[in-house]
């Protein structure tokens, strides 16, 4: 456990986040079926992205990895046979992502994971590849990993999904369907949730050189036969990551650059910064990145089913925030890490503010938070974002704190360079 210095911090700090971890599992996926070799630079290397690299190698991909990028060997979409089950933890966007990619290899493959990972749903994606005539299935008969998955020549076709849960069984089809022999035609039938994500996907599979016809969120077509290109690509910072320390600034009222992101981002945590201002922050868009300069805090009503990864964030801000704070359209957050409705709610409370689920979100009244031993649930995003209450209040103390590695290895030294 670790406890978290409440004393003043820089009153101007410049910080660097590391890179997205949504576009470094797209990317390394769109690598390894490419034609050719690609070099990926700023990649994210935490324990989710390596459970991917490692899956990937289990698929016969050759990966190396060097001191400052990740070099790819595509395999134009051939993967070898795995008889050993594929291990990836509790990585939600793994499991979902490579259950698509497995589709395309040879054999059967088993995927699976921790003991939440078994209680996390998946079912609607087995739904959708069984469409196409992929043999998908629970190992245990309850729509949750472990999975098997045969993977064979994938011929593609119709399709409709069900996204209410998460939008990576959309990105999972997304990702091969240029690799099946008639493509895809998918209409999404319920949500879907997390749009952004979506956004990014095909953003990355635009930026290798395939085409995606789209109508909005509901309708998706990809040709078959298409390839990859391999080439250098470049990950762009974590917006998820870049809102805890813009979430610092608006509670101790520092001024806390984030670099190297802009508003132009595909990644819909971005957005977070306007919901800051909105709350009584003052934000600039600066040549090199984004800066938050905190003041006093007003409560938010908030639809946030775009930002769900912040969710924790801001209910951590709300905690400050005079009046109260209402988080819609979240309860997809249920399936995450944790039920993060639940979590964050008994964490605050322990906290001494009050805090209640609804159906889809949270209420939290703004108050005078005190000191308190977290609970972390094996969760990253629960101790990254309750070790910023930590900044302005005495006895924030952090347990598992190790567990951040899931997604941002080095969050406690950036986290110290928050202090004078």
């Amino acid at each position: 456990m670790i406890e978290i210095k409440a004393q003043k911090i820089k009153k101007s700090v410049e910080i660097t986040v590391p890179g997205s971890k949504s576009y470094t599992h797209r990317i390394l996926i769109a690598a390894a079926l490419s034609d050719g070799v690609c070099t990926i630079e700023n990649c994210l290397k935490s324990e989710d992205t390596l459970f991917t690299m490692s899956a990937l190698r289990q698929f016969g991909v050759r990966i190396d990895d060097c001191d400052d990028r990740i070099v790819v060997y595509g395999t134009n979409g051939i993967l070898k046979p795995c008889s050993d089950p594929v291990y990836l933890g509790n990585s939600g966007t793994s499991m979902r992502l490579l259950t698509g990619v497995a589709a395309l290899g040879d054999g059967m493959y088993t995927l699976t994971g921790t003991e939440r990972m078994s209680e996390r749903p998946i079912q609607d994606l087995l739904d959708g590849l069984n469409q196409i005539g992929v043999f998908a299935g629970s190992v245990n008969k309850n729509g949750c990993p472990p999975i098997e998955i045969r993977g064979e020549k994938v011929k593609g076709g119709a399709l409709s999904l069900k996204c209410k849960v998460s939008s990576q069984y959309l990105s999972s089809l997304l990702l091969i369907a240029p690799y099946t022999e008639d493509g895809l035609e998918i209409t999404v039938t319920e949500g879907p949730v997390s749009r952004p994500y979506i956004d990014m996907t095909i953003d990355i599979m635009t930026r290798f050189g395939v085409k995606v016809m789209r109508d909005g969120y509901r309708r998706f077509t990809i040709h078959g036969r298409q390839a990859y290109r391999a080439g250098s690509y470049m990950v762009e910072p974590d917006c998820s990551q870049a809102g805890y320390f813009w979430a610092a600034g608006a509670i101790t009222g520092s001024r806390i650059k984030v670099k190297g992101i802009t508003g132009a981002s595909r990644q819909g945590d971005v957005r977070f910064t306007e919901v800051l201002e909105s709350m009584g922050c003052m934000v600039f868009h600066e040549n090199d990145g984004i800066v938050v300069s905190g003041g006093p805090l007003s409560a938010v009503e908030v639809d946030m089913a775009d930002m769900p990864d912040i969710v924790p964030t801001l209910a951590v801000v709300a905690a400050f925030a005079k009046g109260r704070t209402l988080i819609k359209n979240v309860a997809h957050l249920k399936a995450k890490e944790s039920d993060r409705l639940s979590s964050v709610v008994n964490e605050l409370s322990r906290m001494g503010i009050e805090a209640s689920c609804t159906d889809s979100g949270m209420i939290i009244k703004g108050g005078n938070p005190c000191g308190a031993e977290i609970n972390t649930y094996g969760d990253h995003r629960i101790a990254m974002s309750f070790a910023l209450a930590g900044l302005v209040v005495s006895g924030i103390v952090i347990k598992n704190e190790k567990c951040v590695e899931k997604s941002f290895p080095d969050f406690w030294s950036v986290f110290e360079k928050l202090y004078n």
